[in-house]
């Protein structure tokens, strides 16, 4: 558990998801000690996200943009982002395929020190375990009745989320325009 999740953390296609879920409907079962599990998970996560951070501090943002240099629009993109969303980027991008994989070396190559990654890194790497093994722990054999659940509540969820969203929009948007008018 441990090797997946940090070799899946840092990069190699390992179905993180999956494999925590799995682990959490085995804990459930009690064919998989919880303690062991999930000091395992979170840890293979939070060194594999570490060492991500430490490769992007390594390398750099020079190195970086030379390597991708085709790429060199999604490197800028990237380090906008970060400029754009700070940490929030880190601790919420665990649950997006892919992203999770660059945000930490983006952030080590120079748009966040260590402590400041620390602080959104590390919490978001127990929150993505978290829910990963409490989903496998809490829905198990029940798949088709989560699944229904989900579907049934998607809609609410899903206008929760857009509404969020946009009164984010509009007071990131009121925050621009008084501080252009000072």
């Amino acid at each position: 558990m441990f090797a997946a999740q940090m070799f899946g953390i840092f990069g190699l296609p390992i179905p993180d998801e999956l494999l925590l879920t799995m682990a959490g409907a085995l804990v459930a079962q009690g064919v998989m000690n919880p303690s062991p599990t999930i000091v395992a998970a979170i840890g293979g996560c939070l060194i594999g996200i570490t060492l991500s951070y430490l490769i992007g501090r390594i390398v750099g943002i020079t190195v970086l943009r030379k390597l991708f240099a085709r790429h060199l629009a999604h490197v800028e993109r990237g380090q906008e982002m970060f400029r754009r969303f700070g940490g929030w980027l880190l601790a919420f991008g665990y649950f997006v395929p892919g992203v999770r994989h660059v945000t930490a070396i983006a952030a080590g190559s120079g748009c966040l020190n260590y402590s400041t990654f620390a602080w959104y890194a590390y919490p978001g790497g127990i929150l993505w375990c978290a829910v990963f093994l409490s989903l496998g722990y809490y829905a198990g054999d029940r798949w088709q009745a989560v699944a229904q659940a989900v579907k049934s509540n998607a809609a609410t969820v899903f206008g929760v989320l857009a509404c969020a969203f946009i009164a984010y929009a509009v007071a990131r948007t009121m925050r621009q325009r008084s501080r252009e008018r000072t």
